[in-house]
């Protein structure tokens, strides 16, 4: 796990990132990872001298199983409140499997990773939504029709892109197409992210990136 900026940690979890976020009100949890892996959040909270009591809010970016596998567990667990795009409701609660890839890989790896146990969202939260203090809603569609990315007001701006862009050494690209349901809506949201202003952004899958990291979503879509 490393610190990205004051507060704010970024734990990988085989191929996904979780980011843990420390405000005066205890931790929010951006995503929270493959199935069956919510005991290593737990070691990561100890790690900066927090519980899992501490957490407070999930920030679902979307319903995918590497970013929603432990959401239930770790909601139930902690009391946190769990918040989310409507149109990701139907699979986070149960009333609809998850959206399947666009192709054969796709679909094998789901299966190969499991799948996410339904959970209630206690708040939907729509495009420029304020969540939680500090935090500002982005619907970024494409990766998912609901999928949302987080702009927190910290450090000259902390952007959590979820799976609307993804870090590639430094650089900055758009989600694989191959678990993309709408690859020109995506398109139109990398776009989007890139005409605001922020010095960094995590993201779901890849590092972090930090100092003016718009300008490296601004060449990703030159």
């Amino acid at each position: 796990m490393r610190e990205v900026v004051d507060g704010v940690f970024e734990l990988r979890l085989g191929y996904v990132n979780v980011h843990l976020v420390v405000t005066d009100d205890g931790v929010v949890l951006v995503d929270t990872g493959l199935p069956r892996r919510s005991a290593a959040i737990e070691r990561a909270l100890r790690g900066i001298r927090r519980s899992l009591g501490e957490v407070r809010a999930i920030l679902l970016t979307h319903h995918h199983t590497d970013h929603a596998g432990n959401v239930a567990d770790l909601r139930k667990r902690s009391g946190a409140r769990l918040f989310a795009h409507a149109a990701e409701a139907p699979f986070v609660n149960g009333g609809l499997p998850p959206q399947p890839p666009a192709n054969g890989l796709g679909r094998f790896l789901v299966r190969l990773v499991g799948t996410v146990e339904p959970t209630r969202i206690d708040q939907l939260i729509a495009d420029g939504a304020e969540p939680l203090p500090g935090f500002t809603a982005l619907h970024t569609p494409g990766h998912t029709r609901g999928h949302l990315s987080f702009l927190l007001d910290r450090a000259g701006g902390v952007l959590f892109a979820g799976d609307a862009a993804a870090g590639r050494r430094g650089r900055v690209t758009g989600p694989s197409p191959m678990v993309t349901a709408d690859p020109a809506r995506a398109a139109e949201s990398l776009s989007r992210l890139a005409g605001l202003d922020f010095e960094h952004a995590v993201f779901g899958h890849g590092r972090a990136v930090s100092g003016r990291a718009v300008e490296r979503f601004r060449e990703a879509v030159v």
